[in-house]
């Protein structure tokens, strides 16, 4: 007799929601006219993630942790912290998308200089910000493999994961109007290159499959403790497999397509990239490398510590002489890349599942950069001269006088990015590098810390250029009137800066509740 498969829809229903709202939102695109679009697809796709937020924060709090869909998908503590943090970034994300629909560079932006009030630049402006609505399912879909992609308990559902979320990504890149080239550019630099990536990973499950005849991640682990199968093919498949997902993270020697996609993509999907794409690789990557790959992480864990020198090495130096701010922002998120990995690297693994002592530290760090992340991008977005975005850092000299707010704004978060007390960035590096401390990795939090002050210099160049350098006449930018929209991402990554900076307790001992994966 053929037995029906047990589905646990409620705990789910986080996942069956993003779906379901991007599947309407392909509806929308085909049936609704074009004028009411838009505002159809903001408005379904900010009820999907919040509605998806409201329904994964209740299972946190009130269920039990299961392995769900027949052994596919890990309901657990850090899921559900590394979901929370994902829907968030995707509901800030999502306003930089309303904001810009990604298409016509001016929109709400617009300064005075580009645009007059009603003239019919402004006109084809605003239809231009109104036609490009196939973004809000595009993201949907993103949200949705990525959250598959953290909570994936097996390998084949990683890879399905992984290929449900990129998609969409690759499409995303190249959909900046005034950049056409550029942009399209980028989509197939990222394409190209995440197919690559996606068959090492492919090939690595092959090989772990072959070394434990099973694709979940507790057979794996089983096997490894066993002590059966052939070590070659094991050590083959950690390998593999961490190329696959460090690509993700944009971990050194994976990190090539980093500058040029967050360059050549639209400033909102960067930003969406920068955040959720590293939240949802970090917490595949803790989930198969500590409970699979656990019982032989003296094997992989010295490659990711030479992998983490590497990365922050990369990032902090090459950083140095960037004269693109999208760029040098490319170049921080590598750089955070490494310091994240300190944090993996160090993980203490005990007991019979997986306590980590380091998985609340690595979800506060991912807050905290994410807030920063997404503020600074949003200020990107503002400030323009009348071909679009002014990313040469040389538009932003003297950007203190003429906009103190916006240049305040960037500079708080570029102080969190570099570590700076009293701010987020500094409480974030403090816990991770303190867990890998206690993992017994005292040399490479030193290493770290070394390369947090080379890094620091980069982000206080921008700090220089925009408070205590001359204008350069010609060059200068101004800055646009932000909507409601980046106004609420600035508020709130503003304000949670500080406060993760001046009172981080409520925090970590919230994300301390996420110690243990299930096995």
């Amino acid at each position: 007799m053929i037995t029906a498969p047990t589905i646990e829809w409620l705990l789910l229903s986080p996942l069956l929601v993003l779906l379901g709202g991007a599947a309407l939102g392909v509806l929308v695109e085909a049936l609704v006219p074009r004028a009411s679009r838009y505002l159809a697809q903001v408005f379904l796709a900010s009820l999907s993630i919040i509605a998806a937020l409201a329904l994964t924060i209740t299972n946190w709090v009130s269920a039990e942790p299961t392995i769900a869909a027949m052994g596919s998908i890990a309901l657990d503590r850090p899921a559900y912290l590394f979901w929370t943090l994902l829907l968030l970034f995707g509901l800030g994300s999502l306003a930089l998308f309303a904001e810009r629909s990604l298409g016509n560079g001016q929109s709400a932006f617009a300064s005075s200089a580009a645009t007059v009030p009603g003239s019919p630049l402004e006109r084809e402006a605003d239809r231009l910000h109104r036609e490009h609505t196939e973004i809000f399912p595009l993201l949907l879909f993103s949200l949705f493999g990525m959250l598959m992609f953290a909570a994936a308990n097996d390998l084949l559902t990683l890879f399905v994961a992984l290929e449900v979320f990129s998609l969409p990504l690759y499409l995303l890149c190249g959909m900046a109007r005034r950049r056409r080239l550029l942009s399209q550019e980028a989509a197939l630099k990222y394409f190209l290159l995440g197919a690559l990536s996606s068959g090492f990973l492919l090939y690595g499950i092959a090989m772990l499959y072959g070394y434990s005849g099973g694709f979940h991640l507790h057979e794996i682990a089983d096997a490894i403790t066993a002590g059966t199968g052939s070590n070659s093919l094991l050590l083959a498949g950690i390998v593999l497999v961490g190329v696959g997902v460090l690509f993700k993270l944009g971990a050194v020697p994976f990190h090539s397509w980093t500058p040029d996609v967050y360059t050549g993509a639209p400033t909102p999907v960067t930003a969406f990239m920068a955040v959720a794409t590293k939240t949802a690789a970090v917490a595949a990557l803790l989930r198969v490398f500590f409970v699979a790959l656990g019982g032989a992480r003296w094997d992989w864990q010295p490659m990711f510590a030479v992998v983490a020198v590497a990365t922050m090495l990369v990032g902090s130096v090459i950083g140095l002489v960037q004269s693109d701010i999208k760029r040098l922002l490319a170049y921080s998120s590598i750089a955070h890349a490494g310091f994240l990995l300190v944090g993996v690297v160090g993980v203490v693994a005990a007991g019979e599942g997986v306590a980590l002592s380091s998985v609340s530290s690595i979800g506060f760090y991912l807050l905290a950069y994410g807030l920063a992340t997404l503020g600074a991008f949003a200020i990107v977005t503002m400030v323009r001269r009348s071909g679009g975005e002014a990313n040469n850092i040389s538009s932003w000299r003297g950007l203190g006088r003429t906009n103190p707010l916006a240049a305040g704004l960037m500079t708080l978060f570029l102080l969190s990015f570099a570590g700076i007390p009293l701010t987020g960035g500094f409480v974030g590096k403090l816990v991770v590098f303190a867990s890998a401390w206690d993992g017994g990795y005292g040399w490479l939090v030193l290493v770290a810390v070394v390369f947090s002050l080379v890094a620091a210099f980069f982000y206080l160049k921008i700090v220089v250029a925009m408070w205590f350098s001359e204008p350069v006449e010609g060059e200068t930018a101004e800055v646009g009137t932000p909507s409601a929209w980046t106004w609420g991402v600035l508020v709130v990554a503003t304000l949670g800066t500080i406060i993760l900076g001046l009172v981080p307790g409520g925090v970590l001992d919230l994300a301390g509740t996420a110690g243990q994966f299930i096995r």
